[in-house]
């Protein structure tokens, strides 16, 4: 009797273990996350799969995950630096609760890292912490060779009293290419990551500024920006801490020996306290 009870305990035990087994392959294969899986499911691409620019996006998600037929995701690397992001959009009727699929492409840039997560965020138009939800899904990219460049930016720990036009360097690396210079001023409009504004990093350059135009002769970089670098700056001690930023990134390159600033050509009367 009593070995009848072991065999069924441990026939108990096989089945457990061997169901476990089979919903971490067959759920997670599929970029089901186990305790996401009734929210949202993803296709393509599948967990730690080789995903290269464009890429596609396709699943199915609760209609709740919605919000205007549309849900967010975005792609970061390994150091959580954002690559890329888009738009999933629902390919039936989003108003139900049941599961409804979607798709998202978008472009994004080189990795410097091998490893990456693709992120699809539930739409959460009340901005209230419990109401976001996201589901995270690992993913590879062709390692490529690469440089280290710098950007400035200003530090309240290294200079707590704002020098305004005092700057520090915190080291990028970027995938490899002849543009150095450009290379570096991209890094720097990124702004700070999480990491160095821990470290007392950030910018007083506005968000989403475009470069227009960069060359360098004879010592001189010339950069053009688009409007948005003085959108709404004010003060001298914020202008000065621009043209430092800008400035200082560009003179790390011994063919740099100064730099002129213009705005959609303008080069006289932009960035004014």
């Amino acid at each position: 009797m009593k070995k009848i009870i072991l065999i069924g305990i441990l026939v108990l035990i096989l089945t457990v273990v061997g169901f476990s087994v089979w919903k971490y392959k067959f759920a997670g294969d599929k970029g089901n996350i186990p305790e996401k899986q009734n929210l949202i499911r993803v296709n393509e691409p599948l967990p730690n799969t080789l995903v290269q620019s464009p890429l596609k996006i396709a699943g199915e998600a609760r209609g709740y995950w919605f919000f205007e037929a549309s849900f967010p995701v975005r792609l970061v690397d390994e150091n959580g630096r954002e690559l890329g992001r888009g738009i999933a959009q629902a390919l039936s009727d989003w108003m139900t609760g049941a599961f409804v699929p979607f798709e998202a492409t978008f472009e994004f840039q080189l990795s410097t890292t091998k490893k990456g997560t693709l992120i699809l965020e539930k739409d959460n138009p009340s901005g209230l912490p419990e109401n976001a939800d996201e589901l995270r899904i690992p993913v590879r990219f062709n390692s490529v060779e690469t440089i280290k460049v710098k950007a400035y930016f200003n530090n309240d720990k290294m200079d707590p009293e704002f020098s305004c036009n005092k700057v520090f360097p915190v080291e990028r690396e970027v995938p490899k290419t002849q543009a150095v210079a450009g290379a570096a001023l991209e890094e720097l409009l990124k702004g700070s990551t999480d990491a160095e504004k821990e470290q007392g990093f950030f910018t007083s350059i506005n968000p989403d500024v475009k470069i227009q135009k960069l060359s360098i002769e004879n010592g001189i970089a010339k950069v053009e920006f688009d409007e948005q670098l003085e959108f709404q700056v004010g003060g001298s001690c914020r202008v000065a801490a621009i043209r430092a930023q800008i400035t200082e990134t560009l003179k790390q390159f011994p063919t740099v020996k100064s730099v002129i600033i213009s705005i959609d050509g303008r080069t006289e009367d932009i960035l004014q306290p």
